[in-house]
């Protein structure tokens, strides 16, 4: 059987990320998807493209991906025949998230509806086109999946990725002492044991 594993990095990283990966993951090719662009239904068109070109050429597809490329990877593929997913720091709910950087920058939906796009201080661009595309494309995620969540995220909330656990096919691992980026060599070492768990 071949079986091959589709990245999607989060934002600012690269689809090259794919390749630390490898060792992890016997038995399976790896590719990172080079996508561009961080609205939804930009990123979506180059995430379908790179899983319909794999699909024909593989029995068995699994996915890996990290913080919003894990929203990506759902928007998208949600209807798409995945194996399995490994969610590293996943943005399991954009609608959540957008409200919650609504509230740390004071801006309200009328404001935001007035405006369209209203930047932060800390370094998002809010968007009222983006808020309305997600409500309007609700996700249905059946894939069996495997969460790697760091106890100090600072994006996304336990309780968020609890009733994510509740209400998804779905399993949970925490490292406590991890940060949303996983990047120190503490962290990548336990990221590594999971994803060589996770992906039997």
């Amino acid at each position: 059987m071949k079986r091959i594993i589709l990245y999607i990095h989060g934002k600012d990283g690269s689809y090259l990320e794919a390749e630390r990966y490898k060792k992890n993951c016997p038995g399976f090719d790896i590719i990172g998807i080079d996508y561009h662009g961080y609205f939804p239904w930009i990123v979506q068109n180059q995430i379908q493209a790179a899983y319909d070109q794999v699909h024909e050429r593989y029995d068995c597809v699994y996915l890996i991906a990290n913080s919003i490329g894990a929203y990506f990877a759902m928007h998208t593929l949600q209807n798409c025949d995945i194996a399995k997913a490994l969610f590293i720091s996943p943005v399991l709910d954009m609608e959540r998230l957008i409200l919650d950087m609504m509230s740390w920058a004071n801006v309200s939906e009328k404001d935001l509806r007035e405006r369209g796009e209203i930047p932060t201080d800390f370094g998002e661009t809010l968007s009222w086109k983006y808020l309305c595309f997600v409500r309007e494309n609700p996700i249905t995620w059946n894939v069996p999946t495997e969460i790697l969540y760091a106890g100090n995220d600072n994006l996304v909330s336990r309780q968020t990725v609890n009733e994510f656990i509740c209400d998804h096919n779905a399993h949970l691992t925490v490292m406590e002492n991890g940060e949303h980026w996983f990047h120190t060599d503490e962290q990548l070492s336990y990221l590594d044991a999971w994803m060589k768990k996770a992906i039997e």
